[in-house]
């Protein structure tokens, strides 16, 4: 009879818990060199304030890693779209408005660098074979 153990993946374990332990781990790990610009950039034109979180540039890290494991081929434009948020217009009626592109770009350059992800020859992002081990092995 076989054993019914198995690894722990990052689809088994809670996502706030997974991106908080993600994101500590490159914060440690030393292997991310934030932008100049994150201390004062916005993280979408409709947003009126900055991140509070000083390390908020490692959690869309941690948090982009994740969404790359779950969905794989995901682009820039994709991401943008599921950054986004609804813009506040006053008094007239709220719309959909998209996050950031050169967060989420200067976040994936890192992650490529790193080796977690790959540029896809079908078209965006997809998680590379070492990203998965190193995913896996944190959750």
């Amino acid at each position: 009879k076989m054993s019914e153990t198995r690894g722990v993946t990052v689809k088994d374990v809670a996502a706030p818990q997974f991106i908080a332990a993600y994101a500590k781990y490159l914060k440690r790990s030393g292997k991310v060199k934030q932008p100049r610009w994150v201390d004062m950039v916005k993280t979408a034109a409709f947003k009126e304030l900055s991140p509070y979180d000083p390390d908020w540039f490692f959690t869309r890290m941690a948090s982009l890693a994740r969404k790359v494991y779950l969905r794989g081929h995901l682009g820039l434009n994709k991401l943008k779209h599921q950054y986004g948020g609804k813009k506040s217009n006053g008094s007239r009626p709220e719309h959909h408005a998209l996050a950031s592109g050169s967060v989420l770009r200067a976040a994936l350059h890192q992650l490529e660098k790193m080796k977690v992800t790959e540029v896809s020859p079908k078209g965006g992002r997809v998680l590379s074979s070492t990203g998965r081990r190193d995913l896996d092995r944190i959750a």
